[in-house]
């Protein structure tokens, strides 16, 4: 009779129970990537998968990323194409999946699926598969056409096309939309050219596809709009009329961009940060250029480069950056505290803002049993 005490090592599993263990979805590419390297089963265990994979790890990215919704929507092509980009490696297509996932925004409720993003006056809002928009319409920015000047409450906006949306972008006064499909659409003021749609200087009422990004994956930057201070990143500061590719982030697979008072981000799927425009009160977060410089090309932010970051997002003159470990970085302007500083005025590189851990001013205690 077997002894029911004895505990298992994983070696002794059969490799199929291995293999459902790592498609299970609990690890990220990061761990696959480790049981790779640190044990000899993982590397191995041949008859377990098709000999098209140099693993069980790289078998089980391959089937975590035909689960991946993002991935799934993707045409072949895409797929091949993005594949290709990682090097022909499961595990690094896996790293940007779930990348783009952390960095969009989107949380997991119990009525649903949600994400949310605010422009000047107007707040744009997924909920499953609908968009939503509510606030003042001006230029069209709500995506209600143009006898839409004001929604008091949620409504729901119409798209040409029937892919879903799966991530929102609320600015200034203009609003951009990503499908599953990979197509962006905007709409709002392009007086600025803002919306991509070339040389139209007029509000754009409701969401129109950016056909100068149709047949394009959204893993490569491009930008468009104002130039001023090198916001664009192209090293000059002339406006663009029509998305163009940032080159020197070719070699990059970017998973979230930011944009806000002439300057950019740009997050990849390695956990770095590229920024460029103006330093603006140092919310450029390069330590070594003064405070109203100028960077007019894509350049890794050093001080952040010890730590893996998850997601960034950019004010008018701060920054903050949240790393895989829920450490959270500001740098910029901090005169209202927006930094989570008191005895600062604002600060040239990162700096780690400490969170506060009480309620109603009392300490959160754990309960004594």
């Amino acid at each position: 009779m077997a002894d029911r005490g004895r505990t298992l090592s994983i070696e002794e599993l059969p490799s199929h129970l291995v293999l459902e263990i790592l498609s299970s979805g609990k690890l990220s590419s990061l761990d696959l990537a480790c049981l790779e390297m640190t044990c000899r089963l993982f590397r191995g265990g041949r008859g377990s998968y098709p000999n098209d994979f140099r693993s069980m790890v790289e078998f089980a990215a391959f089937h975590l990323c035909e689960g991946h919704e993002v991935f799934a929507a993707m045409p072949t092509r895409l797929r091949k194409e993005l594949f290709d980009r990682c090097g022909g490696c499961w595990k690094k297509v896996l790293r940007f999946l779930q990348s783009v996932e952390q960095s969009s925004g989107t949380v997991e409720t119990s009525a649903g699926n949600v994400q949310v993003n605010t422009g000047r006056y107007h707040t744009l809002l997924i909920h499953d598969s609908s968009v939503y928009s509510c606030g003042s319409s001006l230029c069209g920015v709500l995506g209600h056409g143009q006898y839409t000047t004001q929604c008091a409450a949620f409504t729901r906006i119409n798209f040409p096309s029937m892919s879903r949306v799966i991530h929102i972008s609320a600015s200034h006064n203009h609003a951009a939309f990503v499908m599953e499909n990979g197509e962006v659409f905007t709409c709002g003021d392009n007086s600025s050219f803002c919306c991509g749609h070339g040389e139209v200087r007029r509000a754009v009422f409701r969401p129109t596809c950016v056909d100068a990004l149709k047949g394009i994956a959204c893993k490569q930057v491009y930008t468009w709009g104002r130039g001023y201070c090198g916001a664009l990143g192209h090293g000059d500061e002339t406006d663009k009329t029509s998305p163009e590719l940032l080159t020197s982030l070719k070699s990059h697979l970017s998973v979230q961009v930011c944009a806000r008072k002439r300057k950019t981000f740009v997050l990849t799927d390695e956990g770095s940060v590229f920024a460029f425009g103006w330093m603006g009160f140092g919310s450029l977060g390069f330590s070594d250029r003064g405070c109203s410089d100028k960077i007019m090309k894509p350049r890794i932010l050093e001080n952040l480069r010890s730590h893996y970051i998850s997601q960034i997002s950019t004010g008018l003159y701060h920054t903050v950056a949240v790393t895989n470990k829920g450490v959270v970085f500001g740098f910029g302007d901090n005169e209202r505290q927006q930094l989570g500083h008191e005895s600062i005025r604002g600060c040239l590189k990162p700096t780690e803002i400490m969170m506060n851990t009480t309620m109603d001013g009392m300490a959160i205690e754990a309960q004594s049993s």
